[in-house]
């Protein structure tokens, strides 16, 4: 990876997940970070995916719904590469990414996405941003977070965390080699 990158994030979830998995991969390769935050926040029943009717099911249903975005953008200028993470919505992203990205004049950038899932694949996630990431390099997500349990090495399971926590900074690593 070249030039200076920037971790650009939503985390919608009280698990804060993706928050947990950007500040990882920022400590890994040294980036900035910018969360992106909603201008009207999600409650717990705006996110409830199984009502049809809830907000999060309402703007993944339209296709040209693009939330907006709290307080001031950060200026890209600075950055070459662009990490943008999320968690995954109805297999894609949520388009409050697509917000964020459309904002921008991203010619000459890369833009690498990344997204956390309780255990839905990226799907055509990225294939789905690139419209709205003109002029960038957009990578296939280099990393999918799932949360599951890991075996131990003494027999019995690890606890989650102490699972997450030596996966994602094996999973970091070889994401930001494959960049």
């Amino acid at each position: 990876m070249h030039g200076r990158a920037l971790i650009a994030f939503f985390s919608a979830s009280p698990s804060r997940r993706t928050e947990k998995v950007a500040h990882k991969l920022a400590d890994v390769i040294g980036a900035e970070l910018y969360e992106i935050v909603p201008a009207a926040a999600y409650s717990k029943d705006d996110l409830n995916w199984n009502d049809r009717k809830s907000r999060s099911s309402i703007e993944m249903n339209d296709p040209n719904s693009r939330p907006e975005i709290a307080g001031e953008l950060p200026d890209l200028s600075a950055y070459d590469t662009i990490f943008v993470g999320f968690p995954i919505w109805w297999y894609v992203a949520p388009h409050i990414i697509n917000t964020f990205l459309e904002h921008y004049d991203l010619t000459g950038k890369t833009v690498v996405p990344f997204a956390t899932s309780g255990g839905s694949p990226m799907g055509q996630t990225t294939a789905h941003l690139r419209p709205s990431a003109k002029g960038a390099q957009m990578k296939a997500a280099a990393l999918r977070w799932e949360r599951r349990r890991w075996p131990s090495t003494r027999g019995s399971q690890r606890s989650e965390s102490e699972g997450d926590a030596v996966n994602m900074k094996i999973r970091l690593r070889a994401a930001v080699f494959l960049l």
